[in-house]
């Protein structure tokens, strides 16, 4: 089902030129009971050379981020700036590999523990308390997965990934991609690899709804630039995707990417533009334009409230309500 009610006024809004200085477009009233349109945008750092997969650290009170093509995960705290937190982030071998080896997308399992997309390393591993990292999944039926992009974690433990070809040094057309298509998977406890679905071009941000039962895939696909729900049955199988939102016509450098749910459920995707604010009805509340193509996003903070922005060759922040 294609919910996107509002698709004229965005198209019209593509002639618009966006801020070279980052903003916020606040296109329907009801985006003031999320954001703040005049709450400043700050820069925290910069100098990366493709900011990725933005995780809060709770324990320590940190932001975690990859810088892929430079396979390592920096760690951002306020006071103190950034430190490399962990070098190689996701390429251990001894020989160059392609543009883009490192870790991609982070996120925490339900012990605590960082799980890492690795593209060097074609897998989904988790970081243990003292042992070093394991590997949570790098195949599936056999063959080895290209490039795992996006982890989220469900209320019940599994997890959900996404498996495009981008991290592959010559991407659809690399020899040693095993896989014939780009894939959205589900990791049960047990550790068993399911196919959720192969329906979408190119599978990259995954998030949950606060319940649970609906996933999110954004589709960084220029000819089909959509976000996919895809509704999850308590058997652990999957329906077909539906078309969530369609993000052609929105004008601003970047594609379909970063995905995070907040607790009233509306959807923080980066896009077109930098930053898109959706109701869980698929409405377009506003934009926060970056200027510059932005891959994710994450929520944190000591009290929530900070989202923070991998925009490019940096990190930015802004307060929510």
């Amino acid at each position: 089902m294609f919910r996107n009610p509002a698709a004229a006024v965005f198209l019209a809004l593509a002639s618009s030129a966006l801020a070279d200085e980052p903003s916020i477009e606040r296109l329907d009233p009801a985006l003031d009971g999320l954001l703040d349109a005049k709450t400043p945008i700050e820069t925290l750092g910069e100098g990366y050379e493709w900011s990725e997969g933005p995780v809060w650290d709770k324990s320590s009170g940190e932001l975690l981020f990859s810088d892929v093509p430079n396979n390592v995960v920096h760690a951002w705290k306020q006071g103190s700036g950034v430190r490399v937190y962990m070098k190689p982030s996701g390429y251990t071998g001894v020989a160059d590999y392609g543009r883009e080896p490192g870790s991609n997308g982070l996120a925490f399992d339900a012990e605590g523990r960082l799980l890492s997309c690795e593209h060097g390393d074609r897998r989904v591993s988790v970081l243990t308390r003292g042992g070093g990292k394991m590997t949570v999944a790098d195949r599936f039926e056999g063959k080895r997965l290209n490039s795992p992009n996006d982890v989220t974690v469900h209320p019940d433990g599994t997890l959900f990934f996404t498996d495009p070809i981008y991290g592959l040094p010559q991407h659809e057309k690399d020899p040693s991609r095993e896989l014939d298509f780009c894939g959205v998977f589900r990791i049960a406890k047990d550790g068993k690899v399911t196919l959720v679905t192969r329906e979408i071009e190119r599978p990259n941000g995954v998030a949950l709804s606060p319940d649970g039962k609906t996933l999110y895939v954004a589709n960084s696909h220029g000819p089909r630039p959509h976000i996919f729900s895809i509704a999850l049955k308590p058997d652990g199988t999957a329906e077909a995707p539906e078309t969530f939102f369609d993000t052609k016509g929105l004008k601003g450098s970047g594609a379909p990417d970063g995905l995070k749910v907040d607790a009233k459920g509306n959807l923080w995707a980066t896009g077109p533009g930098g930053l898109l604010v959706i109701t869980p009805e698929g409405k377009l509340l506003g934009r926060v334009l970056t200027g510059r193509a932005t891959a994710n996003v994450a929520f944190g903070g000591e009290d929530g409230k900070s989202v923070f922005l991998t925009a490019d060759d940096r990190i930015l922040r802004f307060t929510r309500k």
